[in-house]
């Protein structure tokens, strides 16, 4: 990841503390200029303090998470848009990455609840190739993987690990039937599930989506950015980018799992520690 060059530029004028006060408004959900209100700092300053610190975490995590001993992994992709809708972009920007539809797929083990990688593109084959492949490279032991029904996933899978994979597919179905005062807004009803075995020989009692699904909620809830029917949207996806790095970093080493009773990092062996918010600040200047 290309990020090292521009770590330490203009973070000297804040102090670690300063930084940390920032950071953890920004890590709880609140928006650029929220975090301003609270923090007094300038909208400039928060947006070039979510870019370093987002590319020195997104390095310390490519690098640390390798070599982990997960057994059963779920994958799946979370929606966002960027600068606009895709109906609203402009002619001139059309089909140009970053403007529009933007998905940003993740994987879970469903022990340790730690997120190994994430990877933000397009919902196609080709993104789903480079995310799994990276899966992939970060795992030691043969893993059961669950995936939602996106038929890029099959091609993927194989690309990645070839037959070192027991691998499932879990495909919801859907209802069409709207109730009275339904609106448009209002999620489909899910009436049933098909698990599709695609290679090897998974556990049918793992094969699940569940973890994942509730990993993209506290995605939405930790994240201003993905809060649907609001102006909080990213309007450029470096910044994005920045922010899921960041989120993803605060989640797996920071902040304590209500189900495993410690944090992801220290369930899968990655850290022997509780990181605070200020260890992450001081990432910008050990680089």
């Amino acid at each position: 990841m290309l990020y090292r060059s521009s770590i330490l530029v203009n973070m000297n004028k804040l102090s670690i503390d300063r930084q940390a006060q920032i950071i953890s408004a920004l890590v709880e959900g609140n928006s650029i200029r929220a975090t301003s209100r609270m923090t007094g700092a300038a909208k400039g300053t928060i947006l070039k303090l979510l870019a370093d610190v987002g590319k020195a975490c997104s390095e310390y995590q490519d690098k640390t998470l390798r070599n982990l001993t997960c057994e059963t992994i779920q994958a799946d992709e979370i929606w966002a848009f960027c600068y606009s809708k895709d109906k609203n972009v402009p002619k001139e920007k059309q089909n140009q990455f970053g403007y529009g539809d933007v998905y940003t797929f993740t994987a879970i083990c469903a022990d340790s609840k730690l997120v190994p990688t994430w990877y933000i593109g397009q919902r196609d084959y080709e993104s789903a190739q480079v995310f799994m492949k990276d899966l992939a490279s970060r795992l030691v032991n043969k893993v059961q993987l669950t995936t939602d029904g996106l038929r890029s996933y099959i091609e993927a899978v194989e690309d990645a690990f070839g037959m070192n994979v027991d691998f499932s597919q879990l495909i919801k179905v859907y209802g069409t039937e709207k109730k009275e005062g339904q609106t448009r807004y209002s999620p489909a009803k899910c009436t049933g599930t098909i698990t599709h075995r695609v290679n090897g020989h998974p556990d049918t009692k793992k094969v699940s989506t569940s973890y994942v699904e509730r990993q993209n909620l506290t995605t939405r809830m930790s994240m201003r950015r993905f809060t649907r029917l609001t102006n909080a949207f990213s309007k450029k996806v470096e910044n994005l980018e920045h922010a899921i790095a960041l989120h993803f970093m605060h989640y797996n080493f920071c902040r304590v799992h209500k189900t495993i009773k410690t944090t992801p990092a220290i369930a899968a062996g990655v850290t022997d520690k509780k990181w605070s918010v200020e260890d992450i600040a001081k990432l910008l200047n050990s680089n």
